[in-house]
């Protein structure tokens, strides 16, 4: 498992009973998590004094339920990056902090190239990946079906002093963006992949991802440069496993353009407990 342990400003401190105690910033969060099937003792005194719980309804979706004093957003830094962070419906917060793992990785190949490269960001949801990339010095193509998501990121980005770095901000349905961009003959040397296992384009197309991935990854396959560096493919959905997404890129883009693939599980180490939350699977492409 890769563990993302570099996040000053985040912080798991204890998951019990199918929820989370997280620290964002100076501010605690409860939220739920499936995963979290254990019921160990909660001794950090802070699952008492949290900001703010998320509680799940039985119809369906949920709502915030505040104790304390929260702001409608607030700062969370990465080393050179800053994000906004809020209390968003459905539990989410704008940020997830595991991703980090993936974020280096990507910086640290865009950063020993001797040459510029461009990524191609899809689902880039509210920029972290996007701004990582274009701190460590790419270009980058940021594309999301949801414009407040995409405003958010551009919003990010101005927080990071990147806003007059070489990006474009697209309001697309990834797919059909996809279509044209292989029309137009455009290229990347590398793409972040981060889809969601169910989701609607600004049109209402229908996004379902173990229905639509392995041949959505077959047709971004023809965006890759002929000097390509990596491809991520992420999932959040517990029956896309690391192996599976593993064995997609390996079938599609190995063939043409060699490389390896490696795949693992991502994770957030837990304070209380010094054992690791895994909270996603990651595959990479990388060229040799």
């Amino acid at each position: 498992m890769r563990v993302a342990d570099r996040f000053r400003d985040y912080e798991l401190l204890d998951c019990s009973n199918g929820e989370r105690l997280e620290r964002w910033g100076d501010i605690i969060l409860i939220r739920p998590d499936p995963q979290i099937i254990w019921n160990t003792e909660k001794k950090d005194s802070r699952w008492k004094t949290a900001h703010a719980r998320y509680i799940r309804s039985k119809q369906g979706g949920g709502k915030w339920e505040v104790y304390r004093n929260l702001p409608d957003r607030w700062n969370i830094k990465y080393d050179d990056l800053s994000f906004n962070v809020r209390t968003m419906g459905f539990k989410h917060t704008g940020v997830f902090p595991e991703q980090a793992v993936n974020w280096d990785f990507a910086g640290d190949i865009i950063r020993s190239s001797d040459k510029e490269l461009s990524v191609l960001n899809l689902f880039g949801y509210t920029g972290c990946a996007t701004l990582a990339c274009l701190n460590a010095g790419a270009r980058v193509c940021h594309v999301d079906a949801s414009k407040g998501m995409v405003q958010w990121a551009r919003d990010n980005a101005r927080e990071s002093g990147l806003q007059d770095k070489p990006v474009r901000w697209l309001v697309d349905d990834c797919i059909k963006f996809v279509n044209r961009e292989i029309r137009r003959g455009n290229k990347y040397h590398g793409i972040i992949m981060d889809p969601p296992s169910y989701g609607r384009g600004p049109s209402g197309e229908v996004w379902r991802l173990e229905e639509n991935i392995y041949s959505f990854v077959e047709l971004c396959a023809g965006l890759l440069h002929d000097d390509a560096r990596f491809f991520i493919l992420n999932s959040y959905t517990a029956g896309l496993s690391p192996s599976v997404m593993k064995y997609i890129i390996s079938s599609v883009i190995v063939p043409r353009m060699g490389g390896t693939v490696t795949c693992d599980e991502i994770g957030l180490p837990v304070t209380a407990s010094g054992l690791v939350l895994p909270c996603g699977s990651t595959a990479i492409w990388q060229k040799d």
